[in-house]
């Protein structure tokens, strides 16, 4: 499911217009972005966690020339499912 059929499902069970749908989906999706870049975990009850992780600089190597190389601590974002949303998908 992409982004427009996302607002139009929300605009069918939520009865609203797709502009406004729309809108409410860019807000939601604006929120957690921006608890998420301020380091905040946002938790959803019975769907699940969206948090913010650090993964630590680490050595690699560079496929072209077999040279080892230090990738840097970099940040992402993880999701834990929830148990009841977990149960409803097995």
């Amino acid at each position: 499911m992409n982004k427009a059929e996302l607002v139009e499902e929300v605009a069918l069970k939520g009865t609203l217009t797709k502009k406004d749908a729309e809108a409410a989906v860019d807000a939601v999706i604006e929120v957690i972005t921006e608890a998420l870049v301020a380091g905040k975990e946002v938790k959803l009850s019975g769907f699940g966690i969206f948090a913010k992780k650090i993964r630590p600089a680490r050595e690699g190597t560079n496929p072209a020339n077999q040279e080892k190389i230090t990738i840097p601590e970099s940040a992402t974002a993880t999701f834990k499912i929830s148990k009841a949303l977990k149960e409803k998908l097995n």
